[in-house]
């Protein structure tokens, strides 16, 4: 029996169960893949609050699995298929055996979303990535297409420029949605292209991506961009949203297009149960922000039990 279980180990989980540890809760933390979240696959970690010049992803998360472990959260490796919420004491079914707890803390975050189209799965891995760090150094002095506007699609994207001989930004709108400050670095570097009121609605190859469809926005006009023949093969690399991970609990937990809802107590509307990180309603999903939800319902976590079963 554990006083808090969180589900998942991204840096909201993380700094849950460090604060739930450090309060003496017997803590697990349960996460199906590996530590980290989305933050391993970032290069470069230059907005969190003290971090040191050139942190990564990796090194910061490393650190923050030291200090839970230091501190006594136990760790586990397990995917939950099944939850009983409601009662007193919580009930999570896993691959792997059932975990009971006071309080739960969800922290599953959200994955990349895809594009959508022909080809992209099959390709996923063939020359489609959605992590600019997993994969750039396959694709030394070649071409690749970044998808997306936003701040992770404009940053992944000079990152690539470290490997590729050109980046060429694929967006469906005439302007960028990312930070000004970052678009001025991009527009900036010679490197990197755009092509503009663009969707990628075909991806084609056999067995490795050879060519893709692009359609303008505008004029409805659709053109196939094939791989230089020397190359043989580009890079698709996807940055247009993430989805929540969350279809463990729909029809139990108050949503909102597909994120938990919340008070700012990091409480859903079932006692017990709190969610913390990028599987939340909330307007920015940040490291900064996780690690603060994290501590929030740890805190609320335990002030829950001392009420609920007067300790």
């Amino acid at each position: 029996m554990y006083d808090v279980i969180i589900i998942g180990a991204g840096p909201g989980g993380l700094a849950a169960g460090l604060y739930a540890a450090r309060a003496r809760m017997k803590t697990l933390i349960l996460e199906k893949e590996k530590a980290g979240g989305q933050i391993v696959t970032t290069d470069e970690v230059a907005n969190y609050p003290g971090s040191v010049e050139n942190a990564s992803g990796p090194s910061l998360i490393a650190r923050m699995v030291e200090q839970a472990d230091e501190f006594g959260a136990e760790r586990k490796l397990d995917t939950i298929k099944e939850v009983e919420l409601n009662g007193e004491i919580k009930v999570l079914k896993g691959e792997k055996g059932e975990y009971k707890a006071k309080s739960i803390i969800i922290a599953t975050g959200a994955r990349p979303r895809p594009i959508g189209c022909p080809g992209e799965k099959e390709l996923t891995g063939r020359g489609v990535s959605y992590c600019a760090t997993c994969d750039a150094a396959f694709f030394e002095d070649m071409e690749v297409y970044v998808v997306g506007g936003g701040d992770s699609a404009v940053e992944e994207a000079m990152y690539l420029t470290k490997f590729a001989r050109k980046v060429t930004i694929v967006h469906r709108r005439d302007e960028l949605r990312a930070a000004k400050s970052i678009q001025e670095k991009a527009f900036k570097n010679e490197k990197i292209d755009f092509l503009w009121n663009s969707t990628i609605t075909e991806l084609k190859g056999d067995g490795i991506l050879e060519s893709m469809v692009v359609k303008n926005t505008v004029t409805g006009e659709e053109t196939e961009i094939h791989a230089n023949e020397d190359d043989g093969t580009f890079g698709v690399f996807v940055f247009v949203g993430y989805t929540p991970e969350t279809k463990l609990f729909e029809g139990l937990i108050t949503m909102e297009g597909g994120y938990i809802k919340t008070d700012d107590d990091m409480k859903t509307n079932i006692p017990g149960v709190f969610a913390a990180g990028d599987c939340r309603v909330k307007s920015l999903r940040q490291v900064v922000t996780a690690t603060a939800d994290g501590a929030i319902a740890a805190v609320q976590a335990e002030k829950y039990i001392n009420e609920a079963f007067d300790v």
